[in-house]
């Protein structure tokens, strides 16, 4: 029987639409091009006869004359795929038509099912989604003509994209849409293709225009061919996964497990979602699923998961295999961790690609909700590798020389009939690229990122470091570099030491493979994995992740300790970041030292210290692990933290008072300076002149009036600033009361944590301990089987003729999807495997997915950044 592949799946799903591609301008939306670029997917894109694959979000009307095939054919027929809904969509899909004045044909593809369309909250439509959109899109075009139509008759102006205003953007039958769309320029090698009929043309498009809605489900991230997350843009993913209640930390969190499920009008969208995306992955994948929770919004997603398998799969001959859903908020310590992954160190010092869409741009049935539910902004996994950086500024600037040469004379060729006064314009871009003070700097041209399908030698890279601890991570990358060099025959003299891999060892070996561009092109997926490697270990990124580690061990210790001890050790880490930022202010710069932690690292290392907490010592009456002096010391230590470098405290509990922050910090300065300079002077002057200042009482009466003034400011910046820090705490509170609120911690299995007492395993996340009670057997009393409608008629109503369906175990699958609600990170991706090595069963294939992959900065995002519920 095959193996089950993930990116294989996801690559025959685009062979199924080939006959749609074929000949077509394709669009992309941010989420389905971060999907694309994990797969590898557009060089099979452009042999299924793809004219060109272009951004959705920054449509051009160059896009209309941009052809990878020599025989130049205006654009007929354009495909749109995107990750979000279609009221979401809208907007973008208007300016993409508009674009293409001589499209007959649009076709547009979308992850999110007809079904969660017409289910989705406040969604504008019903069951036959698709269809309703086609003619709704329609007639919003047609519209949009005859507007531009009657604009261009005023302006002498022919171009329907020129004419195109943000009124005319809207669509009316599904509420207005509202912001700004980036201004598209250099329009006029567009028009140039309907500069000889453009009124008639106008007129004829809308008749034209032939409109076909499909789902398309596998828009996915794959890591390997069994791990996966789902893309940072897409509706899924953006998805709210709790509305603001006592028991929510986050929108993009499920709440705490401690009542009944969620279910009616409560379900958050997010669940909803994420439950028919993967009933349609099992679906593509030929999986039939028997579905296990652990949980309350997990249990949720099953229990829709299981409604939907009993009404489309009756009859279907699938593959048995298993699903375990887990809710994040049943283990939060594991991702707010600094753990020994190299995967979780590279995609956590990397930078990352921007959004292609921002807070503004998205508006439409998410965003103003009736249920309280919006969109959630995640930051992009398409990490940007900085090749400019590591080859060195010689190399880069000899090698970005070359490649603008390349581009400019492409630029020039790309249109052989452009005017004299274009090629200028591409001259002036020329040497725009080439100043030193161009707004994007060079170095930038050259960034690279993952793709999952590239291998050494059978072996995809991705896969293999997913299973990897750091050191072991390096050295297999090293390993592979000599290989590759010995491979093309290159001698690098660098001196190595077996059984480490360094900055020093790796970097000469990069620069040798990418001398020339053949051994570039060949080796690129070594050459970008060794590249984010260097990158990870560079003194700056290494000594800050060793920091936190170190800090964790310690609040770990104390932990095992005495509450005391673990207050102390907090405070401990909150003071000494002022001293960071101090130190960072005087510098002139805000970029922590070497080896330091910054104010927004010591509040991440305080969640963990609260989680622990929560863990370890009883709550006090205050609502918290510590007691009311501890605690009130730690709001202190805080309080003074902010007050002294408010710039590095830029996080959501502090929104609306970070100008004052810093208003204050800039005025109490110069009085600081200008108090010091007074006392020195009347020390200098105290022997010469007793009686200097006598008769100046009014003026002292001033200066202490001004004075009171000031004080009482700095009072009510206080005051207010403590009122924050309060509400900073009570989210505090709600994470020490994890284990406390969480009934499957509290009184499942995991409150027998002592079972495992003296083995490795205390020190691992939840994920592997719940996977080692599984496949050993154990019984996990807060585990819930959904049994499909059929199951339950065996149980209930033949059992009574000796004909009962015994509730099947996990452990007996060949095949197990975990999926974690939430996200998960690269260290729960090798504790699984440890999990399934150790469990003995060879045979089990085991895929994990999650909703997004997350890193400690990630986390304190949701927790006490933007996209919290602080």
């Amino acid at each position: 029987m095959a193996l089950v592949d993930v990116i294989k799946s996801c690559r025959d799903s685009i062979n199924q639409i080939s006959d749609h591609i074929e000949g077509a301008t394709l669009y992309l939306d941010g989420g389905c091009t971060e999907s694309f670029k994990f797969l590898g997917a557009f060089p099979l894109l452009l042999q299924l006869g793809v004219q060109a694959v272009c951004s959705l979000e920054k449509v051009s009307p160059l896009d209309t004359v941009v052809d990878w095939k020599p025989n130049f054919d205006p654009v007929r027929k354009i495909v749109i795929i995107t990750s979000r809904l279609l009221s979401d969509a809208h907007r973008y899909i208007l300016r993409c038509l508009s674009a293409h004045q001589d499209v007959h044909h649009c076709t547009i593809f979308t992850s999110v099912s007809e079904i969660a369309h017409s289910v989705y909250p406040d969604s504008p439509l019903g069951p036959d989604a698709f269809h309703e959109y086609e003619s709704l899109l329609v007639l919003d075009y047609e519209e949009l003509v005859k507007k531009s139509e009657t604009k261009s008759k005023q302006s002498g102006d022919s171009s329907l994209l020129e004419n195109l205003t943000l009124e005319d953007e809207g669509w009316s039958q599904l509420g207005p849409i509202e912001g700004s769309i980036s201004q598209i320029e250099d329009r006029s090698s567009a028009r140039d293709l309907y500069e000889d009929n453009p009124v008639g043309h106008m007129e004829d498009v809308g008749q034209k225009l032939v409109v076909s809605v499909h789902h398309f489900p596998m828009i996915l991230c794959p890591f390997s061919p069994r791990v996966f997350v789902l893309p940072s843009e897409g509706a899924v993913a953006e998805a709210y996964l709790s509305a603001e209640h006592e028991d929510s930390l986050s929108p993009g969190l499920p709440p705490l497990s401690s009542g009944s499920p969620p279910d009616g009008d409560d379900i958050p969208p997010g669940a909803t979602l994420t439950a028919h995306f993967l009933y349609h992955l099992a679906s593509k994948m030929d999986l039939k699923m028997e579905i296990f929770s652990f949980g309350n919004l997990s249990k949720t997603v099953g229990k829709i998961l299981t409604d939907m398998s009993s009404l489309y799969d009756v009859g279907r001959r699938k593959r048995s295999a298993g699903l375990l859903l887990v809710d994040r908020t049943l283990d939060l310590h594991t991702p707010c961790c600094h753990g020994d992954s190299l995967v979780d160190r590279i995609f956590s010092s990397l930078p990352r690609r921007e959004r292609t869409t921002s807070s503004t741009n998205i508006k439409g049935s998410q965003t103003q909700p009736k249920h309280g539910y919006g969109n959630l902004h995640r930051r992009p996994l398409d990490v940007q590798i900085p090749f400019g950086k590591i080859l060195g500024e010689e190399d880069s600037a000899k090698d970005n020389f070359r490649l603008l040469e390349s581009i400019e004379a492409f630029l020039c060729g790309w249109n052989s009939v452009t005017s004299d006064a274009q090629i200028v314009d591409l001259i002036n871009l020329s040497a725009k690229l080439h100043s030193e003070k161009s707004p994007q700097p060079e170095t930038e041209l050259l960034n690279g990122s993952f793709v999952a399908m590239e291998n050494f030698h059978g072996t995809p890279y991705l896969e293999t470091m997913l299973d990897r601890r750091m050191k072991d991570g390096t050295i297999l990358v090293k390993k592979w570099l000599q290989e590759t060099l010995r491979r093309e025959k290159m001698a690098v003299s660098v001196k190595t030491r077996p059984g480490f891999a360094t900055k020093s060892d790796l970097q000469p070996m990069i620069k040798a493979l990418t001398k020339s561009q053949s051994s570039f092109l060949r080796n690129k997926g070594i050459i970008q994995l060794a590249a984010a490697t260097l990158f990870t270990l560079d003194e700056l990124h290494s000594s800050r992740w060793e920091a936190f580690t170190s800090a964790e061990k310690i609040l770990s210790v104390s932990a095992g300790d005495t509450s005391q001890s673990l207050a102390a050790q907090i405070g401990d880490l909150i003071n000494k970041s002022v001293l960071v930022g101090s130190h960072g202010q005087k510098s002139g710069k805000m970029e922590t030292s070497e080896g330091l932690l910054s104010f927004q690292d010591a509040l991440l290392l305080t969640i963990t210290g609260y989680i622990l907490a929560g863990e370890n010592f009883p709550t006090f009456g205050s609502g918290g692990p510590f007691s009311w002096q501890e605690e009130h010391s730690l709001k202190e230590a805080i309080v003074d933290a902010v007050l002294e470098n408010p710039a590095m405290a830029k996080l959501k509990f502090l929104d609306g008072l970070t100008e004052e922050l810093e208003a204050n910090i800039n005025k109490i300065k110069p009085e600081e300076a200008k108090e010091e300079s007074l006392d020195q002077l009347k020390l200098d002057e105290i022997d010469d002149d007793q009686w200097g200042n006598w008769g100046d009482e009014d003026v002292d009466d001033n200066n202490n009036n001004n004075n009171k003034e000031h004080v009482y400011g700095d009072m009510q910046l206080k005051l207010e600033l403590r009122d924050r820090v309060d509400n900073l705490f009570k989210v505090l509170h709600k994470l020490s009361s994890l284990k406390r609120k969480n009934i499957p911690l509290r009184e499942g299995a995991f409150a027998l944590d002592n079972d495992f007492s003296g083995d490795p395993s205390t020190s691992k996340g939840l994920l592997y301990k719940l996977l080692t009670r599984v496949l050993g057997k154990y019984e996990v009393p807060d585990l819930d089987y959904h049994s499909s409608t059929v199951g339950r008629l065996f149980k209930s109503g033949f059992g009574r003729f000796g004909l009962g369906q015994a509730k099947p175990s996990l452990a007996d699958q060949n095949v197990i999807m975990v999926f974690v609600v939430g996200g998960i990170n690269g260290l729960e991706v090798r504790e699984a495997q440890e999990a399934l090595s150790e469990s003995g069963r060879p045979d089990i294939e085991l895929i994990i997915g999650g909703t997004t992959l997350l890193t400690p900065d990630d986390m304190l995002d949701l927790l006490l950044g933007n996209s919290s519920y602080i």
